[in-house]
């Protein structure tokens, strides 16, 4: 048996990750310099030597990640911004490959793959559980927002329903019973927020007050909504938007249609992003923890190239409910 001190017999030494120590020993930028000394000197300590094979195997790898995301979609920006960020501290680049409306999935994986990427992190993919299997048996993806049920995919993701429900249970606190959701559309992620809006509406004893409105995750989608719902004598007190691109393209319908927001109509948003933080805004969403999403995405993808992680791993991080000027108590 092969008792030779291995990676991370160093890593436990020091009390840091196998992926820190792996980036010391190839020299490579993100380790402070403490770091470094003591990984160093627990090395030499535990007579640790890399195994020469590893190392010229390493030495043609790309350190590339690559991510696609949707250009249109702010949420997105801001998670790639945190994903750059730890990408950088671990020691790898990553590379863009974006959704448009004139460029599908598949073009944008197709690219990944031709830059040679060494990992996928896929922001909000709506590709079948299978295909996204198929495509972690060539390569290790993470699948970041939503579940994939099939293969070796990794998925990184909040707890959709969990957010529905905290936004649901913000609003019939403040007295609304009459709560619209407004659809995201065919996609996966949007499925799981209207099967948490259902589920909730349930709970709280509303189910004969379930409405859906059909809409997608754009500023128009949720403006066609609004307009819907304003012109409506059944007008509900509130509403649940997929999220927070949709939430504000209702904000405006209403605005325009004379509807005060929160005073006739309360509005809830999806993502927390820089948006919804705005003062003219001032939207009540679900916050997403787009830092913790990155962190834990990239450490997945590290995993198994730097450690050799053969299981599948899921990781579902709670929301929570953020509380601005969009809601107030039923009129």
């Amino acid at each position: 048996m092969d008792q030779r001190p291995r990676l991370d017999d160093v890593a436990a030494r020091v009390g840091v990750s196998t992926a820190s120590v792996s980036l010391v020993l190839r020299g490579a930028p993100g380790p402070s310099a403490e770091t470094r000394r003591r990984v160093l000197e627990a090395a030499a300590e535990l007579g640790y030597r890399a195994d020469r094979t590893a190392s010229l195997l390493a030495r043609r790898r790309r350190h590339l990640l690559g991510v696609m995301l949707d250009i249109r979609s702010q949420f997105h920006a801001e998670l790639v911004e945190e994903i750059q960020a730890e990408a950088d501290r671990v020691g790898y680049e990553i590379v863009l490959s974006t959704l448009t409306r004139h460029r599908d999935e598949d073009r944008a994986v197709e690219t990944l793959l031709d830059f040679r990427c060494e990992a996928l992190l896929l922001i909000g993919p709506d590709a079948a559980d299978d295909r996204l299997a198929a495509l972690a048996a060539q390569v290790p993806v993470v699948a970041i927002g939503r579940r994939v049920a099939a293969g070796d995919v990794d998925v990184v993701r909040s707890a959709d329903q969990v957010g529905v429900s905290e936004a649901l249970d913000h609003l019939i606190g403040l007295g609304h019973r009459h709560i619209a959701l407004v659809d995201g559309g065919r996609g996966v992620v949007a499925a799981a927020r209207r099967r948490g809006y259902r589920d909730g509406m349930r709970r709280a004893g509303l189910a004969d007050e379930i409405r859906i409105v059909p809409g997608d995750h754009t500023e128009e989608g949720g403006i066609r909504a609004g307009r819907r719902l304003a012109a409506a004598s059944d007008r509900p007190t509130a509403v649940v938007a997929s999220n927070d691109r949709c939430a504000v393209g209702l904000m405006d319908a209403f605005l325009r249609g004379g509807l005060d927001v929160p005073g006739q109509i309360s509005v809830v948003g999806y993502d927390d992003s820089t948006l919804a933080r705005l003062a003219h805004i001032d939207l009540t969403t679900i916050n997403q923890d787009p830092a913790a999403q990155a962190s834990h995405a990239v450490l997945a993808a590290v995993q198994r190239l730097d450690e050799g992680r053969k299981q599948r791993l899921e990781i579902v991080l709670n929301p929570r409910l953020v509380v601005r000027g969009s809601t107030a108590a039923v009129s």
